[in-house]
């Protein structure tokens, strides 16, 4: 497998954690640079070790895990898009204001979008590509185009409020769904 196919499956496997990070930069009212580390840290580190996971536990565990990892996903990002949308309607009060960047939303929104690289590294194992070279591609792409999609959310969300929220929200359920309807490959 080529670097080229590399990094392209790097772009497409990182598109989920990318729209969930502009997600979170939306919901933020300060960005702290940490806040950028951290959510790119996790979803890029995320995104490379479940490929490693996949390789290494092979088609059989990689069978039963792909049987239900798209619901998996769905139920974690569709839970955290309704609870976006609902957050929207409420007035907002500094002191009960939900923190977009706690590590435990975090963890788990990285492992919900890193599901996917899973059944990828079964494919990069079956294929013979090289592990260590396509794992380091796919998690810094991964940080890389999250920590973009945190700053370009956060712009967004400074300039059109709470629509942008509600926006989030219903991009999140959107991939929860997409990762029901569609094959996760």
């Amino acid at each position: 497998m080529s670097l080229g196919h590399i990094l392209l499956l790097a772009v497409a496997l990182a598109m989920d954690a990318t729209a969930v990070a502009a997600a979170r930069g939306l919901a933020a009212t300060t960005l702290r640079a940490r806040d950028v580390v951290l959510t790119a840290s996790l979803f890029g580190g995320f995104q490379a070790l479940m490929p490693a996971l996949g390789w290494l536990l092979g088609a059989q565990v990689g069978a039963l895990v792909d049987a239900y990892a798209g619901w998996i996903a769905f139920a974690i990002l569709t839970g955290i898009g309704v609870k976006m949308l609902l957050d929207a309607r409420k007035p907002r009060q500094p002191s009960d204001e939900a923190e977009p960047f706690a590590l435990r939303a975090l963890l788990l929104l990285a492992v919900a979008t890193s599901l996917d690289a899973f059944a990828a590294g079964i494919s990069l194992a079956m294929l013979d590509a090289d592990l260590v070279p396509s794992i380091v591609t796919i998690g810094v792409v991964t940080a890389l185009l999250s920590a973009g999609g945190v700053l370009a959310g956060r712009r967004l969300g400074a300039a059109l409020g709470r629509r942008l929220e509600v926006a989030g929200g219903v991009a999140l359920i959107l991939i929860g769904l997409k990762s029901v309807l569609s094959p996760i490959a």
